[in-house]
């Protein structure tokens, strides 16, 4: 690659994986101590690291151009991004969950409470089903929503499901796959095709990768 590219990486959970993933395709990031941005050993790639929430907005300033974020995190943005590739970890599911036996919801029912962080999936799903919702936001800890008697349902990631089982909940729909994804501003992907291209052929293992615009 000869221009360098800027890259915003997840702080958290996925960030172990992402900088494992890289390195492993020839693209070592080493962060000093306490410093949010590295340059891989060739100069290729810079990575900065953010906050998970705020890493779409990043991208879509053109800031980073290009960033690795979930599904769920560039949903809930509601901005439009170029997926240039899908990563082999991260994968987990959007799960409308409840109480054990509770029924899925429905538009014959009436108004339905949901808590959850991620309003905008949250609403679109209800009202592409005609169910009437109530979206409570909450930032963490939505699985004590319907113990307390806050919501007669909640939203979340749901990995294996283990800590729904220890708070008597269960969940009762998919409501989406969620993969970990390479996304970029649409204008500087254009800007920078050739070094862009390079990168993707990397981390596809040179095989064609096809790069789709979300509506």
């Amino acid at each position: 690659m000869r221009k360098s590219l800027r890259l915003a990486v997840p702080k958290g959970r996925l960030l172990d994986d992402v900088l494992e993933y890289l390195g492993n395709r020839g693209m070592d990031i080493v962060f000093a101590s306490r410093r949010l941005s590295a340059v891989d050993s060739k100069g290729h790639l810079e990575a900065v690291k953010v906050k998970n929430s705020d890493l779409p907005t990043y991208v879509h300033h053109g800031i980073t151009g290009l960033g690795i974020a979930g599904d769920d995190v560039v949903a809930e943005s509601g901005k439009a991004f170029t997926r240039l590739h899908t990563f082999p970890f991260g994968a987990t599911r959007l799960c409308i969950a409840a109480p054990v036996g509770t029924p899925a919801p429905n538009h014959f029912g009436g108004m339905v409470r949901v808590a959850t962080s991620y309003v905008r999936m949250a609403r679109e799903w209800f009202h592409r089903r005609g169910i009437p919702v109530k979206i409570i936001r909450l930032g963490g800890s939505v699985e004590l929503a319907c113990a307390l008697g806050l919501a007669d349902y909640i939203i979340d990631l749901v990995e294996t499901g283990h800590t729904l089982t220890a708070n008597g909940l269960e969940p009762i729909v998919t409501m989406e796959e969620i993969r970990v994804r390479l996304i970029a501003n649409p204008a500087y992907f254009k800007l920078n095709y050739d070094e862009i291209q390079q990168l993707t052929d990397k981390l596809a293992g040179g095989s064609d990768d096809r790069h789709e615009t979300d509506n």
